[in-house]
């Protein structure tokens, strides 16, 4: 028995290895750079914590957040070990008494979040106190297009080369291209040695739903699991009190968690989850995060997450201890649309928005699949298994039929618009609605105009989910999202594969309840987000809050209304001389697709007004003439200012635009000018 079995025993008072943990710790023993893959529940923490005990000096500890570090904390220091956290939450007592163990040489792990690593003297800290070893719990923070992403990870990577000590690396989520960067930033693109132990969660039971009265179907999952640990995700703080407050009068012991929470009612909530049983925290995802809680029993969806990676860390929160745990996941055409507007409006560029879409329709893939969940979650991860017999689709197999007509005549709208139109408009085209969107641009002509009508509205909502997530479109975010065919789909369009959709989810569609009234069409979704994009990027640099440069009035007016020229955006309410004249020219070249062309400041004082329109038939004049009538005089012409000045006076006479001209330029213009002013 070697070193690491004996304290394995002796502390932890386990009498073997989980599988996958002996390989991991001695390579940390080492004092190899270790990545390392493994799935909640798998046993991360003791792969860095026994190591730190066999070797010497101190192992410094970087997670992401306080709970988690406060719960190892306890549990190392009831085992026994000399351990002790740094952070924003300790009392000032807390803090001297990690300093005063760390003086003494007594510590052997102390854990620290990231944020620490800002701090100019801690890197002299923990050379002083000899750092030998660097531990990163979930490594997948360090990822800036994750769904956790930590800004101050990046640093770590600087502090492994200063303090020049090996580093593991630990994560339950991290998907190919994660676990490129992990590499990139945390090792210097150096591979250290891996070790993938897989994602597999047998014990946990995996369900979706389709959206039907979405607080009653958590009310009753609830009410199946009564007694027993749960954790409810929620979209927006909104709804975590409001659930909250439904599960309480329905008999549950139930409260609510997130972000805006004071620090105190966070700390209730997070101690009552550990020390209750049967309570159930509806929550949005900043909680549960490093929860060591074991025998949570079942988590539900009631929104859908923003992806795979995300999914699978929340489930993963149930059944750590390997019993039988089972979750349930909603969605619903609303949650999409969420999801996309989030996409959109966040400041990554555009290879990055298209990629978080593509993440988004796997997701929808997994919530779509036509067999095992288990197969199609583990196959993006890059791993094969048999049917788990352990998801509802195992339970019962989905309804499918042959969608490749409906499929082909999807698609058919899309190309013979010219892939520049979300699925509200081409569902509008398919079910032969007439709206003056259609009308203006001729769609009422198209060949796939009014071949839907055997599916209604919803029911081709269905459809392009399920297209969405067998990977056949994909929103374009250089086009607002609009729907673009992928390879994928050209054989069924060719008529050389065919493919099947699920039935029951189309069924249950029809004359289902509407959706939420959005604020603009689905059209125009994706263009308000791009111009609330914008609005977010002109806010953070001036440090004002969004609405002060324009409140979601004008922006919902601009992506409606789609001004072409800095003339049209003038227009639009809440778009003043002096905003146009800093904004405008910036969002117009969202809602256009086009810089838009530099505009003197004396004309861009006149934009929306008729002076405007003058000025510009004034300058076409001037240049027309600017070498003569006959085009061989010597050149002249009128500034801009002077044109300006023009435009709004509008002389009557020769003699009053002489005045305004002097005598080169009337003899050279004044006729011409005369004629359009008195034109106008």
């Amino acid at each position: 028995m070697n070193r690491a079995e004996e304290l394995l025993a002796a502390i932890f008072g386990f009498s073997g290895f989980r599988p996958g943990q002996a390989e991991i710790v001695d390579a940390v023993t080492a004092g190899e750079n270790t990545l390392a893959i493994m799935p909640t529940g798998g046993g991360k923490s003791l792969c860095f914590q026994l190591p730190a005990l066999c070797r010497d000096g101190v192992t410094v500890v970087i997670s992401p957040l306080i709970a988690l570090m406060r719960d190892q904390v306890r549990g190392l220091r009831e085992a026994g070990v000399a351990a002790g956290a740094l952070t924003s939450g300790n009392t000032e007592e807390e803090t001297d008494e990690v300093f005063r163990a760390l003086d003494a040489g007594e510590l052997k792990l102390l854990y620290m979040a990231p944020e620490r690593l800002a701090s100019g003297g801690t890197l002299n800290l923990l050379r002083r106190v000899g750092v030998s070893f660097i531990a990163v719990d979930e490594a997948h923070c360090v990822s800036q297009w994750g769904h956790d992403f930590r800004p101050d990870y990046l640093r770590i990577g600087d502090l492994r080369r200063a303090l020049d000590v090996p580093l593991a690396a630990f994560t339950a989520t991290a998907d190919a291209e994660t676990q490129v960067e992990i590499v990139n930033r945390l090792f210097d693109g150096v591979t250290p040695s891996t070790f993938l132990r897989g994602f597999d969660r047998p014990n946990i039971h995996l369900a979706f739903e389709v959206k039907n009265s979405p607080r009653r179907q958590i009310l009753d999952f609830a009410a199946a699991r009564n007694g027993q640990s749960g954790i409810v995700y929620c979209g927006t703080r909104a709804k975590t009190e409001g659930l909250a407050g439904a599960l309480r009068e329905a008999g549950h012991s139930a409260c609510h968690y997130h972000g805006g929470m004071e620090a105190g009612p966070r700390r209730e909530v997070e101690t009552r989850f550990q020390q209750e049983d049967g309570l159930i925290v509806v929550a949005t995802v900043a909680f549960g995060m490093g929860v060591d809680k074991p025998d949570i029993r079942w988590v539900a969806h009631a929104d859908l997450p923003k992806s795979i990676e995300g999914y699978y860390q929340e489930i993963g929160r149930a059944g750590r201890d390997g019993a039988p745990a089972e979750t349930l996941t909603l969605y619903g055409p609303d949650d999409i649309r969420l999801r996309r507007s989030q996409i959109d409006e966040s400041l990554a560029p555009p290879e990055r928005r298209a990629a978080d879409h593509a993440r988004l329709n796997a997701l929808l893939g997994l919530a779509e699949a036509l067999k095992c969940r288990r197969q199609t979650l583990l196959a993006y991860f890059g791993e094969q298994a048999e049917p788990c017999g352990k998801c509802d689709l195992c339970d019962r197999p989905a309804e499918v039929f042959d969608g490749t007509v409906a499929v082909r005549k999807a698609l058919s709208a899309i190309l013979r618009t010219g892939e520049y139109f979300g699925s509200g408009h081409l569902i509008d085209i398919l079910i032969g609605n007439e709206t003056d969107k259609v009308k203006a641009r001729r769609h009422d002509e198209l060949p796939t105009f009014n071949v839907g009508r055997e599916y209604d509205r919803r029911q081709w909502q269905a459809i392009f989910r399920q297209m969405m997530g067998h990977d056949l479109v994909r929103p374009d975010p250089e086009r607002h999202g609009a729907l673009r065919m992928t390879e994928a789909a050209r054989p069924i369009l060719r008529d050389e594969a065919r493919i099947e959709l699920r039935n029951d989810t189309i069924q249950k569609a029809r004359g289902s309840r509407p959706a939420v009234k959005a604020l603009v069409s689905d059209e125009d979704a994706p263009l308000l987000s791009a111009l609330k994009a914008k609005r977010r990027a002109f806010a953070e640099t001036a440090k004002v809050p969004a609405y002060v440069i324009f409140n979601d009035r004008t922006l919902i007016e601009m992506a409606e209304t789609r001004p072409q020229t800095l003339d049209d955006m003038a227009r639009i309410s809440g778009v003043g001389a002096k905003k146009l004249e800093r904004y405008g020219a910036d969002f117009l070249a969202v809602i256009t697709g086009e810089t838009a062309a530099r505009v003197h400041p004396s004309r861009r004082k006149l934009a929306g007004q008729e002076k405007g329109a003058l000025f510009d038939q004034l300058l076409a004049v001037q240049s027309d003439l600017s070498r003569g009538p006959d085009g061989i005089d010597k050149p002249l012409s009128c500034s801009a200012s002077l044109l300006a000045k023009v435009a709004e006076m509008r002389p009557r006479d020769l003699p009053a635009l002489e005045r305004l001209l002097g005598d080169r330029r009337a003899e050279r213009f004044g006729a011409a000018f005369l004629q359009v002013l008195q034109e106008a």
